[in-house]
């Protein structure tokens, strides 16, 4: 997995009470999985983003190219 370099967003939902995920780089639905502490959200994260790119490559999809900042 180390070697796709995708962006995973956290944010703290109040109306949801928990952390929800998402992948910037992939178009679609914007949460995609969430977790009662950021620990299990972090854990439930890199689970979908796995299944996420198990799902394209299954279909033959390219992947979307993954977003990457530079430090200054």
């Amino acid at each position: 997995m180390s070697k796709f370099k995708y962006q995973m967003l956290i944010q703290w939902s109040e109306q949801d009470n928990c952390f929800l995920v998402g992948f910037p780089d992939f178009p679609g639905q914007r949460w995609r999985t969430h977790g009662d502490t950021y620990e299990e959200a972090v854990t439930n994260g890199i689970e979908a983003l796995e299944s996420l790119i198990m799902a394209y490559e299954a279909t033959n999809e390219t992947l979307p190219e993954p977003t990457v900042n530079q430090a200054a």
